[in-house]
Order: C-alpha cells, then sequence, then structure tokens
C-alpha cells in the first residue's frame, strides 16, 4: 500500500487559515503520512502540529519557507527541511523579517484605502486587520478583509483590483545567505515551484544548475504549478544535478480549487520523498528530525 505526504502547507502562522491542529486532524483523516507546514518567514507552528500530531499517526517535518533574490531574479521562494526550528538566532531572523511584513502590509492597505477613496467607498483598517491574525500579516489577510467589506467578488478579484496595483516590495534574504542559513540549522534546502520562477527552461535551468554549485540540496518538482512535462523536465534536472525531489500542494486553505494532498486533482507525493529529505539532512548538525 503507498503512503503519501504534503510537503508544502500554510497555517494561520503565514497565510493559511487554518491552525496547526487543524492541519494535523485534515491530514490524519485523509491518511497523509506526514507533512510539513512551511509557513513564510515562521515556524510557531510547528511545535504546535508535532503535539497534535503525537496521538494520529501523522509526522510532521520541520519547515519554512523563505522569500529570496538572486541576481536579477526576485520573490524565489526557498523552502527549508529538517531544520532546528527552536535555533534562537535563526528564530530572531524571521522576527526581523515579520517585522517588516507587517510595515509592507500596513503601507499596502495605505495605498489600497486610496484607491478606495477615488471610488467612493470606505476605507479598510490596518488595526481590524492585525486583530485577526495570529502571525505575521500578509496579502490574502488584506484581501479577506476586502471581501468582508464586499469589495471584492473572490480572492482572485480582490488581488486584481486591489493588492497587485497596490502593492508594496518586499524585503529579501539573499540566496547565498539563506542557503547558508538553512544548512546552519541542520536544513535541507529546496526550490518550491520552479516554474513560478522563469516559463523558459533553459533559463530556469541555468539557474537551478547555478544554485546546486552554491548549496542548493533540491528541487519541488510535483506542485499545482507543474504540467506534466515540467515534473518530468524537473526530475531529470534532479538526476542530473544530485537533488533530493520534493512535492507539495502549496495549501492555504482560501483556495477554491486546491486540497491538501491532491492539489488541483492530480497530486499524489509518495513517503519517499519524505524519506529522501531526512537522509540528506542526516549528516547535518541539527539531529532532532
Amino acid at each position: 500500500m503507498k503512503q503519501y505526504v504534503d510537503l508544502h502547507l500554510h497555517s494561520i502562522h503565514s497565510d493559511g487559515v487554518h491552525t496547526p491542529t487543524e492541519l494535523v486532524e485534515m491530514a490524519a483523516r485523509l491518511g497523509l503520512k506526514a507533512i510539513a507546514i512551511a509557513d513564510h518567514d515562521s515556524v510557531d507552528g510547528i511545535d504546535e502540529a508535532r503535539a497534535a500530531a503525537a496521538s494520529r499517526g501523522v509526522e510532521v517535518i520541520s519547515a519554512v519557507e523563505l522569500s529570496v533574490e538572486h541576481k536579477r531574479f526576485q520573490d524565489i521562494h526557498l523552502l527549508g527541511f529538517c531544520i532546528d526550528h527552536r535555533d534562537p538566532v535563526f528564530r530572531d531572523r524571521l522576527g526581523e523579517f515579520r517585522h517588516r511584513r507587517d510595515d509592507r502590509g500596513r503601507a499596502i492597505v495605505t495605498r489600497i484605502n486610496k484607491r478606495l477613496a477615488r471610488q467612493g467607498r470606505g476605507e479598510i483598517s490596518y488595526e481590524e486587520i492585525q486583530q485577526q491574525v495570529t502571525g505575521a500579516l500578509g496579502r490574502p489577510h488584506i484581501a479577506g478583509a476586502l471581501l468582508a467589506k464586499g469589495y471584492a467578488h473572490d480572492m482572485q478579484d480582490a488581488f486584481v483590483q486591489y493588492l497587485i496595483p497596490c502593492n508594496v516590495p518586499k524585503r529579501y534574504f539573499p540566496m547565498a545567505e539563506a542557503l547558508t542559513e538553512i544548512h546552519r540549522i541542520g536544513g535541507v534546502a529546496v526550490l518550491a515551484h520552479p516554474p513560478t520562477i522563469t516559463p523558459d527552461r533553459m533559463r530556469l535551468g541555468g539557474l537551478v544548475r547555478e544554485l546546486a554549485t552554491m548549496g542548493l540540496d533540491g528541487l519541488e518538482v510535483f506542485s499545482n504549478s507543474c504540467f506534466d512535462d515540467d515534473m518530468i523536465f524537473l526530475e531529470s534536472l534532479a538526476h542530473e544535478l544530485g537533488l533530493v525531489m520534493t512535492g507539495g500542494s502549496d495549501f492555504h486553505g482560501f483556495e477554491s480549487d486546491v486540497c491538501m494532498g491532491s492539489g488541483r486533482g492530480g497530486l499524489a507525493v509518495a513517503y519517499r520523498l519524505a524519506a529522501g529529505l531526512k537522509e540528506r539532512s542526516a549528516g547535518r548538525p541539527y539531529s532532532m528530525r
């Protein structure tokens, strides 16, 4: 009997709508053997998830998702798996990024309110949005406030009308620094949903080869952003470069067409990929996998 996993989930500690406990309960109902809650710039949900998983037969792999830049590429998403999520230096660094993220959220709301004023509509309140957020405030939380006011039909409409035109650039980890930090805390560095970086496979292949020389450990081969031919390309690249492969739904809970474990319906990530992550991390300093 095959055993499946979902190695890319988000909780209320970043831009998801479910608590870590709820995610574990959902995974147990779906029969998933392992999950990774990879919140943006936050590891605050991992201990709660592991406590909830203890009696439910679900393995929780520690993870985080960092926003990274490298040369002309911005907003590359880098997953760190099997990390020491309690490392105080790393947690302090994430705290700095979350603080900057909150500042960015406030600036975006200010821009949106100016746009709403031009439309003759009432403002949304940053403070009220913040009260509903457990972790770092993200753009989906702001979109939720717009939906609650009836200013958008759905999440996509909120982004198209307000979040994209009123965006404020965010701060990124330099790639070399992010790779070094993930390795320092015993982690495995994996490039998330690679086709979102560039649809040009020549450029993407060149980027991945360069990052592999810098210490990149793996590729998220199986994701919602990949068609079958993308997965074949990424799997071939991973084999060529000796990179581990992972996969996940990138589930946040607000998407109408994305489900945990199965993504948009065709995702099936075997447990052997989680085992491969643990094997890659085994020789690194942190031993509590």
